[in-house]
């Protein structure tokens, strides 16, 4: 796995993304020698050829990532895959008519257009089969041996058997816990903690990771530290869980590790530059989105009695209360029974209009005044309700650490977890929410809004 982004990505999703930008590339570039009666180079070169290639390049890129086409890499079905390849080259020839409407130069000529997107279809069609049927074996694999017998490992081993793209594999268990040959999530038990120099030995893995099933437990120093200078690549499972699942594990977490970390929590730098990009995303997404702002009042104010904005008071940066605003989508009496409570799945308190602007997510743009005023970031933990605080704060440890950075609009808990109304649920994502905290930075704060600008368009995660 490769770190962009402050992001972890597998090592075969990369390599599919620069492979299919040389195809989709090659296959126009192809059509122009196949369809042009002018000299193809002259158009390249010299006619900005290549730069409306690129164009198309790039919507044909964003309609794979929008169908999802590089996070579920495996083929499961050939027909599918037809159909999707199909709708992206559609949306690329609606992306030239709007490119042909705004300025005729920038647009490949038709031809070419249809030409090549045939090609391009036909190639990465026959790709993503060979791809996902052999190149994945070889691409990045990389071979992970889990020692020690905590229930971490297994849940590593979980992961990774249920995403194959990310390129890792494992190789075994050494564990005093089962017997030889016992199957654990992603592999078989290879043998006790006595035998892990011959195990070692004999499987050559790529990277060995540690952890015990309790720390009382003898762990095999010795061995690791002879493995070690053996030029074994050894880490603790903590670290590894972070770099496969992309959150912190509050499991393994001690007190010691924040306070004695050089990276957990936010440089005062880094929060100053956030409150100036802040300050200028929230102008200019007030001013864009004024339109749909209106119309939005508008279809709230029609659809159902009482006000347009809905107030509710929330813990922000260091723990102090602010009122957010959000355009009111249930029904005035909502919780005048029930008090505060979770929302939840298709719940009956929400009016038909309140279901709409919450599917596209249109609800929340109110929030840009709370980040123009500084109670709220575009990126951060999700704000939650002081009674929620409280009884949580009671009974996650560290729950009260995701406080010391601003609550955000989207965050890295809202793009990769579901809506959550159980405690579970929140455990896991304070998990996204203290590895947003550990690895703050702008390049992790445009990953995080590009993909919530594709949840947006596509409805995904609302509640």
């Amino acid at each position: 796995m490769i770190r962009l982004f402050k992001v972890f990505i597998p090592v075969g999703t990369l390599t599919l993304l620069v492979s299919e930008i040389l195809l989709v590339t090659s296959a126009f570039i192809f059509a122009t020698y196949l369809t042009l009666e002018v000299s193809p180079t002259v158009f390249l070169l010299y006619d900005g050829g290549l730069m409306r290639i690129s164009l198309v390049l790039l919507s044909i890129l964003i309609g794979l990532h929008f169908h999802d086409l590089y996070s579920q890499i495996h083929v499961k079905s050939r027909i599918v895959l037809a159909q999707q390849l199909c709708l992206v080259m559609g949306v690329a020839f609606l992306m030239q008519g709007l490119i042909a409407y705004l300025n005729a130069d920038l647009r490949v000529p038709i031809h070419v257009m249809v030409t090549g997107s045939a090609i391009a279809v036909v190639a990465i069609f026959c790709w993503r089969l060979l791809f996902s049927a052999y190149a994945l074996q070889v691409v990045g694999r990389s071979r992970l041996l889990l020692v020690g017998g905590s229930g971490l490992l297994e849940d590593v081993g979980q992961h990774l058997e249920e995403h194959p793209e990310s390129g890792l594999m494992v190789a075994g268990y050494v564990d005093d816990r089962h017997e030889t040959g016992a199957m654990l999530p992603g592999g078989a038990v290879l043998g006790p903690l006595t035998s892990l120099r011959e195990i070692v030995k004999a499987t050559q893995p790529n990277r060995i990771v540690v952890g015990m099933f309790e720390r009382r437990n003898r762990m095999p120093v010795a061995d690791l530290l002879e493995l070690r200078f053996a030029g074994f690549v050894i880490e603790e499972v903590a670290n590894t869980y972070e770099r496969v699942c992309g959150r912190v594990c509050l499991k393994e977490i001690r007190p010691s590790q924040l306070i004695f970390s050089g990276e957990l929590g936010p440089q005062p730098h880094h929060l100053a530059y956030q409150r100036l990009s802040n300050l200028a995303v929230a102008l200019v997404g007030i001013i864009v989105s004024s339109p749909i702002i209106l119309l939005t009042a508008l279809a709230v104010r029609l659809s159902s009695r009482g006000p347009v904005l809905y107030r509710q008071v929330r813990v922000g940066f260091n723990g102090e209360l602010f009122t957010v605003y959000k355009f009111r989508s249930m029904r005035l009496d909502a919780e005048a029974g029930t008090g505060a409570v979770w929302a939840q799945k298709d719940d009956p308190r929400v009016t038909s209009v309140g279901r709409f602007i919450r599917r596209v997510r249109f609800d929340e743009l109110p929030q840009l005044y709370n980040v123009l005023k500084g109670e709220m970031a575009m990126v951060g933990p999700r704000p939650e309700r002081p009674e929620f605080v409280k009884a949580l704060s009671e009974q996650i440890p560290y729950y009260r650490q995701r406080h010391c950075v601003r609550p955000g609009i989207t965050g890295w808990a809202q793009i990769n977890y579901k809506y959550g109304d159980t405690l579970e649920d929140t455990i896991t994502k304070l998990e996204y929410d203290l590895y947003y905290i550990k690895n703050m930075s702008l390049a992790l704060d445009n990953y995080i809004i590009f993909h919530t600008l594709k949840a947006m368009l596509l409805s995904r995660g609302a509640q």
